[in-house]
């Protein structure tokens, strides 16, 4: 959930803005969106967003927030059509202001000159960006990658990263991600022998799995699926998305006719390859309805899919879900642990240290990853010669310039949730009252009460969640006499009788099931 700001002389651009996936803890929830307040107090100094690629993780806000920041967009060709697939979506093309930038071009925004330069990553036109300001120039990374071989779109040649550094940096702003990493992540044009390989080696239906908005990929995969004399069958929205802005802005224009998921299955197995998202395990995805027998397409024993994607930390207990669901219909499963069938879009050790070669920064400040990741490339950035590094947590501001860099304050950060059609705070009173009855569940009681606040009838419970089970209905029995009781030694306050009854239910569902019930309590008045 990327999102950086850079301040100079008053003003401020925003590079980058994006989401992050929901996990658990927010129950009802798919996306989470960061909390710009900080950057909202100071709107009439924002000057611009600058994308520097396509990924969820950097452009994925954008449909809900950037409407309300007012401000225009920057952003590469095919980046420029993948937002404006999003906006479309959200119904607000129209008024979102959306400038596409050559890679390359130098454009203006206040005090900051910026340009575009390419780097070679997981998606078409991944960018780096070059921050010229009037106390030094600042290299934002981006997501990046050395590849030798790249199938698509390639990043800048040595010797022009290298002129940068000659120009003078201050501070190289630096993906952490593979820092542990000590081998390179290698070229994507490698791994289609890997591919094809274990593509020719099934018997069935092959199915791959991989990130949709790697175009690169689909190109690889296409060439396979020609090799091996199999049909080309892509199945996924975010896959059909990727096709159709590539197609747009001059990239996959040469694949093979596909064929749709009805001809899939109605040609003989081993004349098919299929591409589906899902291989980070996302409930929606195509690969777990595959996988749940919810999606046109079956496998079944014979059948072969080939993971051709790294296990993002976080999804693996979703991942090894529809692992055991694909094993239990006998399906053989290729990771990369048996097949060179995937290469990581962010750098190795080898890799960091030839762009500190290149650009020879005045200041490390490595970002995404987690905090291990940023300690890491910190300590191997000094060692390679790098004279300073700021480690920085979310929300700490630092000051580059003038003199040496040094934190001088603190922005509020936190999460936004995407709830329905609704934004609301991650932590604020409607997630968590889902989480105390997702936790505890959840006891509605309604009450009955003639002139002078007496009882009318017995006080009717509905339970949600509560683990009674079999003890249903001698828990309501108790439960409702415990609730008469309080109403007669409740006095006529209705708040004061509404607070007892609440109090008296939830003491007799904790004294049964160990736990505290969300009691909600009605009084009806005749």
């Amino acid at each position: 959930m990327n999102v950086n700001l850079y301040g100079c002389q008053g003003k401020w651009i925003m590079v980058d803005c994006g989401i992050t996936f929901a996990d658990p803890a927010y129950p009802g929830i798919d996306l989470i969106l960061p909390d710009l307040s900080f950057i909202e107090e100071r709107i009439d100094d924002l000057l611009g967003i600058v994308l520097t690629h396509g990924h969820e993780d950097h452009i994925g806000a954008l449909p809900y927030l950037a409407e309300d920041l007012g401000v225009p967009l920057y952003a590469s060709p095919f980046t420029a059509g993948l937002i404006a697939g999003k906006l479309d979506e959200e119904g607000n093309r129209q008024r979102v202001t959306l400038k596409v930038v050559a890679p390359g071009e130098d454009f203006l925004l206040g005090p900051f000159g910026l340009r575009f330069v390419p780097v070679a990553h997981s998606i078409p036109e991944g960018n780096a960006l070059l921050i010229d300001t009037p106390l030094g120039r600042v290299f934002h990374t981006g997501d990046w990658k050395l590849d030798e071989t790249p199938v698509l779109t390639a990043g800048a040649a040595p010797e022009t990263l290298a002129a940068i550094g000659d120009a003078g940096v201050l501070a190289l702003v630096c993906d952490s991600t593979n820092v542990f990493n000590v081998e390179a992540s290698g070229s994507e044009a490698s791994v289609r022998a890997g591919l094809t390989e274990a593509v020719a080696a099934a018997r069935g239906r092959v199915l791959v799995t991989t990130f949709a908005s790697n175009a690169a990929r689909l190109k690889t995969l296409a060439e396979v699926a020609e090799a091996c004399g199999r049909r080309l069958c892509v199945a996924g929205r975010s896959l059909d998305r990727i096709l159709k802005v590539s197609r747009a802005t001059g990239y996959l224009r040469d694949l093979p006719e596909l064929i749709d998921v009805d001809q899939a299955m109605r040609l003989p197995a081993n004349q098919v390859l299929i591409i589906a998202t899902g291989g980070q395990g996302e409930e929606r995805a195509a690969l777990a309805r595959i996988a749940g027998d919810s999606h046109p397409i079956r496998l079944g024993t014979g059948d072969t899919v080939i993971f051709s994607s790294k296990q993002i930390p976080g999804n693996e207990v979703a991942i090894g879900r529809i692992m055991n669901q694909l094993a239990a219909k006998g399906v053989v499963m290729i990771t990369d642990r048996q097949h060179h069938v995937h290469v990581s879009g962010h750098p190795g050790r080898p890799e960091l240290e030839a762009m500190y070669r290149w650009i020879r920064p005045e200041i490390l400040v490595p970002v995404h990853g987690e905090m291990r990741h940023l300690m890491e490339q910190a300590r191997f950035g000094q060692a390679c010669g790098i004279p300073q590094a700021v480690v920085q947590r979310d929300g700490e501001i630092i000051r580059l310039a003038p003199g040496k860099p040094v934190k001088i304050g603190h922005a509020p950060v936190g999460r936004l949730v995407l709830d329905g059609d609704v934004i609301l705070p991650a932590d604020g009173g409607t997630i968590n009252e889902r989480r105390k009855i997702a936790i505890n569940g959840q006891i509605s009681v309604a009450v009955a009460l003639g002139k002078g606040g007496r009882l009318l009838g017995r006080p009717q419970l509905r339970l949600n969640g509560v683990p009674v089970e079999e003890e249903r209905e001698p828990f309501i029995a108790e439960a409702a006499a415990a609730a008469t009781e309080a109403l007669l030694d409740g006095g006529r306050d209705r708040e004061k009788l509404r607070e007892e009854v609440r109090l008296a239910v939830r003491r007799v569902a904790t004294r049964w099931t160990g736990k505290k019930p969300v009691v909600d309590v009605l009084l009806i008045e005749a």
